[in-house]
């Protein structure tokens, strides 16, 4: 009787500790997420469907909003491109590097010794590519468009580049890939030239009979597809790019790179042409929309967007990768070219409820379309934050277990939770510059007065942009006057104190 009770115990005791023994994890460890920032160019708020736009369908950017987070308070930095890719890519304001609209030949505005976005990205494993529109110069000044330019996007951490180098309404009318240009020869030389006449090609001054479009003086200089640009150029005559094919060559690309680097994390900045100036949509995308080739442009950027999503679902990788979609300025519909932007808006309006546009202090300058899409991992709906894009670099290290290392992205402030949908708590402060700086704080919105400011420049006059700049302290609450048409200052002078002191701090 003893030895049953014993056997029994014994039993017991095995069987215990079997069901106590570690059991192999079954749990999946899901890799680094793959990440991909859709970059659109002078895209307003209110320039896709799900933000209020009328004359253009977005569908495929709608799908991103209605499965993530479609955010209503995010912002570039800077109410201009090249500023606002500074910020995204550095983490540190434009101003503190002087960065501003550059020329086609302007040398590399990055410093090649500070850490970047993608350099931070590849200490953390990933493979790190940038295609589309750079406009962030190249070089040390004065390239040599015949052979390898350096520095470029490797030296500032990215492992693959195609670039359209500057803007599509500058020259050279060629594409970079890894720091090469495509379809170069030795026997006709690139040369590029912004301060005097160079070369064969017609002038947009002296044919205009040739032009797609007609331009304004600035962008009436050398020819190239029917469209006169800014600058001149000789040369390179079997690398020109045509304005028509750029979204098919530029998701094409993406395509590759995302194919190519589906069994490793990758990081990839898409940075659209679309939907700046010149406008010249393909024939294929030609009426999708009610308001000629500025509306028509857009439905272009959301075809491609569909398509890079479409692509991503096919290798298997689209429950694997953060979206990010975005704007580096608000919208402008005349910026140099006579392509009826502003005769057929209609009831469209570009920048939503909001006040000012490209080049203005004013909310349409920043306040961007904002979107982030990852399957499974963010909440969706909409949200209120107060988000900066100068913010992604620390938030995006969050993401990847990355430390910021002492004096990369100084401005730089992490609000993963912010992205991912999880909380409405973002920036306590949130800078806004243009030709003068103004600063965030819940709905406050102070703008720094500008000593002997004469108002908009009289360039900015013609394209019909309050630039909001002004000798006169600002101070709007955006809860109760959303268009910044209310000027409060003198009710609320310690407001406008405390506004002007962090800002004060933040300049210096």
């Amino acid at each position: 009787m003893i030895m049953k009770k014993l056997l029994i115990t014994i039993v017991g005791l095995v069987g215990l500790a079997a069901c106590s023994s570690p059991k192999k994890e079954t749990t999946e460890v899901k890799p680094k997420p793959n990440i991909i920032i859709f970059y659109a160019d002078d895209l307003g708020y209110g320039d896709i469907g799900v933000n209020g736009a009328k004359g253009v369908k977005t569908p495929n950017i709608d799908r991103l909003a209605q499965k993530g987070v479609n955010f209503r308070d995010a912002h570039c930095s800077a109410a201009t491109c090249t500023p606002s890719r500074y910020s995204l890519l550095t983490g540190s304001y434009a101003f503190r590097n002087k960065a501003a609209i550059l020329p086609g030949d302007a040398p590399l505005l990055i410093d090649p010794e500070k850490g970047t976005l993608p350099s931070m990205l590849q200490e953390a494993g990933y493979t790190t590519g940038v295609i589309g529109k750079w406009h962030l110069g190249l070089g040390q000044g004065k390239v040599d468009w015949n052979k390898e330019i350096k520095p470029g996007p490797r030296e500032i951490g990215f492992d693959y580049s195609f670039l359209i180098p500057a803007t599509g309404d500058r020259v050279p009318c060629v594409f970079v890939e890894n720091q090469k240009v495509i379809g170069a020869v030795a026997n006709d030389p690139i040369e590029v030239s912004y301060d005097v006449q160079i070369g064969d090609y017609p002038l947009g001054t002296e044919h205009p009979e040739m032009l797609k479009q007609q331009a304004d003086l600035q962008h009436s200089n050398t020819i190239v597809n029917g469209v006169s640009r800014i600058g001149f150029m000789s040369g390179g005559k079997e690398a020109l790019w045509k304005d028509e094919d750029f979204p098919f060559v530029l998701t094409d690309k993406a395509k590759t790179y995302i194919s190519e680097n589906k069994e490793n994390p990758f990081f990839l900045y898409f940075s659209f042409h679309d939907i700046h100036v010149p406008r010249i949509p393909n024939e294929r995308f030609v009426g999708k929309s009610t308001m000629g080739p500025r509306g028509d442009a857009i439905a272009q950027m959301d075809w491609c967007t569909g398509e890079l999503v479409k692509h991503l679902e096919e290798v298997g990788l689209a429950d694997n990768t953060l979206i990010i979609f975005s704007s580096d300025n608000g919208p402008i519909l005349d910026d140099g070219y006579s392509d009826q932007a502003v005769e057929l808006l209609g009831d469209h309006q570009p920048a939503g409820p909001y006040r000012g546009a490209k080049y203005s202090i004013f909310e349409a300058g920043t306040r961007m379309p904002t979107i982030v899409y990852w399957p499974g991992r963010v909440d969706p709906g909409v949200s209120s934050a107060l988000l900066s894009q100068v913010d992604l670099y620390a938030s995006l290290a969050k993401l990847v277990g990355q430390r910021v290392a002492p004096g990369n992205a100084p401005d730089s402030e992490a609000h993963l939770d912010a992205w991912l949908g999880k909380t409405e708590k973002g920036r306590e402060f949130l800078l806004e510059e243009a030709f003068t700086f103004a600063l965030r704080k819940d709905n406050w919105k102070y703008i720094m007065p500008k000593p002997k400011a004469s108002g908009t420049p009289d360039w900015l006059k013609d394209k019909k942009v309050e630039s909001g700049r002004s000798e006169e302290i600002q101070l709007y609450n955006l809860k109760n006057d959303i268009g910044e048409t209310n000027n409060i200052a003198a009710e609320y002078p310690n407001v406008v104190g405390e506004m002007q002191q962090k800002l004060d701090e933040i300049i210096n």
